[in-house]
C-alpha cells in the first residue's frame, strides 16, 4: 500500500527527497525575500504542483482527442458495417442463409357452397372462405459460393412444416369442393384451338367422366392431387407438365433450378441482401421492359439499409411473378424498435388504366381488369391471375359472376415494418391471392358454365409476427443503445477533456502568479537568519555557477563543511571568516 502511494505522489509531485529531524536546525523566515532567478523561477514551476498540471493537461488531451477521434472516425458505423458484410462466416451473413425468425404461410381455401345448382345454371357460384392453414416455411439459402464483383449466387429453399396449433382447429384432411384445376386449365388453353383439338379434348373430359368441382381434401389442393388428365398430359406432353400431380402451393413453392445472386455488400453496405440476379438475368422472363426488372429487390429476408423516409423499395417472390413496389406509409414501434410501415403503391396490380407504365403487363393487346395480374407465364401457361385477398382494390366487373367475397383492408391488406438502419424486416404481412381467368368456353364439354367468369382459388398470408427473443435484445443493443452510447462517449470525453484542460490552465495561471510575487534574488545576509552551513553552501554554489571549477581552498573549506555534523550550529564570526577565506 506504501508503494502505490509514493508512486501516487510521484506522479502529482508530492514527493520529498529528505526530511530534517534536528530540532535546533533554524528555519528559514517566510518573508517577502527570496530567489526570483530565471533558473530558479524555472525550478519552482517544475518542482511539487506543476507536475500535477501536466499530468491534468494529458489526460485532458486524451479525452479530448478520444471525443474528436469518435467524431472523425464514428466507430459504431465502422462495426456496423463491418456487421452488415456478407462474409463467410459474418453474424449478418448467417442470419440471411439460414433466418433464425418465426415465418408462417398461411392458407385460406374458397370452398364452393352450392356445386350442384352452378353446374346445372340454376345459381351464381357461391364460395366461402376457409382456413387458416397453417405452415411454418424454414426458409434457407444453400450451396452459396461468393464471386468476385460483390455478389454471391445461392439456391433458395423454402420447406414447408404443418403447424396444427396454429391452424384455428383446422385440418389437412378437411374435405372441401374445389375447383378441378388441370380440367379448367388445359379446357382454356384449348378452347381457341382448332376444332379437331377441342373434339379430342373433349372426348377425354367425357371418357374420363372429368367434373369442374370435386370433392378432396384440403392438401391435396394444395399440395397435389392425382388426376387422369394430368397424367396424360405428363406423359404425352412432358415439355409441358412436368409433374403427375397438381397442387397449387407446391407449384407455388416449386423452386427446383432456380437459383440467386444477391449483393453482399461489400462496395455499398445499401445493397446487402438485396437481388442482383434471378436464375441468371435482372428481369422476368415473362415480362418486357420495366415490367421483369427484379434487380434490387428483397425477398424478404433483407431490405436496403440505411433507408430514407421517400425511399420505394421493391419486393419479390417467384409465386408473385414480378416485383411490387413499396412505399412508406407511417412510423411505428415493433419488436422494440422504430420502423417504417410499407405498403404496396396505390394500383400496384393495374395493368395500364391508372398507371400506363403497368401497359406491359398486358398479355399481348388483352389487358384483365384493374386489380388482377395475368401470371400464366410462372403458372405452365395455366390461365392463371393474382389479386389481393377477395379482390381488394380490384374492378368490381371481376366479382360478378362470384359470390363470397368480402374485401377487408384491415384483414387483407399487405404491409412490412423494416427497421431503417439495417433494413431488417421487424413485422411483415405479405397478402396475395390465385385466380383462375377464363374466356369463352361454351365449345368445352363440362366447363360451360365457367366462361367468361374469375374464380377465386385460393389467398394466401406470408406472416413474420415478431423477432424472437434473442434477436429483439441483439438488435436494440446494435441499433439502439450502442448509438447513444457512442454519442453519449463523444459529448462527455468533448466536456471532461475541456474542464480538465481548463482546470490545468488556470492552475499554471495561478502558480505563475504565485512565483511572480516573490521578490528578486538577493544575497543580503541581514534578510534572513539562515542555518551558517546552508549559507555557506548556497554561496559556494552561487560562485561556483560563476566559474567552471573550484580552487584547491574552496574545495578544502567545502568537505570540511561536510564534515561538520547536522546538528552543530556555527557561530557567526566562523561564517564571515568562511566567506573572507572564500574572497
Amino acid at each position: 500500500m506504501k508503494d502505490i502511494v509514493t508512486n501516487w505522489n510521484k506522479l502529482l509531485g508530492r514527493t520529498y527527497s529528505s526530511v530534517n529531524t534536528n530540532t535546533n536546525h533554524k528555519v528559514r523566515k517566510t518573508d517577502d525575500c527570496s530567489v526570483n532567478s530565471p533558473r530558479n523561477v524555472a525550478l519552482n514551476l517544475l518542482h511539487g504542483n506543476f507536475r500535477s498540471i501536466l499530468t491534468i493537461t494529458f489526460f485532458g488531451l486524451i479525452a479530448f482527442g478520444s471525443g474528436l477521434f469518435i467524431l472523425l472516425a464514428q466507430p459504431y458505423d465502422v462495426l456496423f458495417r463491418l456487421k452488415c458484410v456478407f462474409s463467410d462466416g459474418g453474424e449478418i451473413f448467417e442470419m440471411w442463409r439460414k433466418p433464425p425468425v418465426e415465418l408462417y404461410l398461411r392458407v385460406f381455401l374458397f370452398n364452393v357452397t352450392n356445386k350442384d345448382a352452378f353446374l346445372n345454371g340454376e345459381e351464381k357460384l357461391r364460395v366461402e372462405e376457409v382456413g387458416p392453414y397453417v405452415y411454418k416455411e424454414m426458409l434457407s439459402h444453400e450451396e452459396i459460393e461468393f464471386n468476385e464483383n460483390d455478389t454471391l449466387t445461392a439456391i433458395p429453399k423454402h420447406p414447408l412444416v404443418w403447424v396444427p396449433e396454429l391452424s384455428e382447429g383446422r385440418q389437412e384432411d378437411d374435405q372441401l369442393v374445389l375447383p378441378h384445376i388441370a380440367l379448367l386449365s388445359i379446357a382454356q388453353v384449348v378452347s381457341t384451338s382448332s376444332f379437331i383439338t377441342r373434339l379430342g379434348l373433349n372426348m377425354v373430359i367425357r371418357q374420363t367422366d372429368s367434373q369442374p368441382l370435386v370433392q378432396m381434401s384440403a392438401k391435396e389442393f394444395m399440395f397435389g392431387y392425382h388426376s387422369t388428365l394430368m397424367a396424360l398430359g405428363y406423359r404425352f406432353l412432358p415439355t409441358w407438365i412436368n409433374f403427375e400431380k397438381l397442387g397449387l402451393i407446391d407449384r407455388m413453392y416449386d423452386f427446383d433450378g432456380d437459383f440467386e445472386t444477391v449483393f453482399t455488400g461489400a462496395d455499398d453496405i445499401s445493397k446487402t441482401g438485396l437481388l442482383d440476379t434471378y436464375r441468371g438475368s435482372t428481369s422476368l422472363s415473362q415480362w418486357s421492359g420495366v415490367c421483369g426488372n427484379i434487380n434490387k429487390a428483397s425477398d424478404g429476408t433483407k431490405f436496403p439499409g440505411d433507408i430514407k423516409p421517400n425511399d420505394t423499395l421493391l419486393f419479390f417472390r417467384k409465386s408473385m411473378c414480378r416485383a411490387l413496389t413499396m412505399v412508406r406509409v407511417n412510423t411505428t414501434v415493433a419488436s422494440g424498435l422504430q420502423g417504417y410501415v410499407y405498403n404496396f403503391e396505390d394500383n400496384a396490380n393495374d395493368n395500364g388504366k391508372y398507371r400506363p407504365e403497368n401497359s406491359c403487363f398486358c398479355n399481348g393487346d388483352a389487358c384483365l381488369p384493374a386489380g388482377l395480374l395475368d401470371v400464366h407465364g410462372c403458372y405452365y401457361g395455366f390461365p392463371i391471375a393474382t389479386s389481393y385477398p377477395h379482390f381488394l382494390e380490384a374492378d368490381p366487373a371481376v366479382r360478378q359472376h362470384v359470390d363470397g367475397s368480402n374485401p377487408d383492408p384491415a384483414k387483407h391488406k399487405s404491409y412490412f415494418i423494416i427497421e431503417p438502419k439495417s433494413g431488417l424486416p421487424l413485422e411483415v404481412a405479405a397478402r396475395f391471392q390465385i385466380n383462375m381467368v377464363f374466356g369463352d368456353l361454351e365449345s368445352m364439354a363440362h366447363v360451360d358454365q365457367f366462361s367468361n367468369m374469375v374464380l377465386p382459388l385460393l389467398w394466401t398470408d406470408t406472416r413474420l409476427y415478431n423477432l424472437p427473443d434473442h434477436l429483439q435484445t441483439h438488435f436494440k443493443m446494435y441499433l439502439n443503445v450502442l448509438p447513444v452510447v457512442e454519442v453519449a462517449s463523444m459529448y462527455s470525453s468533448f466536456v471532461l477533456g475541456g474542464i480538465l484542460l481548463i482546470v490545468a490552465i488556470y492552475k499554471y495561471l495561478q502558480k505563475v502568479k504565485k512565483v511572480s510575487q516573490i521578490c528578486k534574488p538577493t544575497w543580503n545576509d541581514d534578510c534572513t537568519e539562515e542555518d551558517a552551513t546552508r549559507k555557506f553552501t548556497r554561496s559556494l554554489s552561487y560562485n561556483t555557477m560563476r566559474r567552471e571549477s573550484l580552487t584547491d581552498k574552496e574545495l578544502k573549506n567545502y568537505y570540511s563543511s561536510l564534515v561538520t555534523p547536522l546538528n552543530q550550529d556555527i557561530t557567526w564570526e566562523e561564517f564571515q571568516s568562511l566567506k573572507e577565506d572564500d574572497v
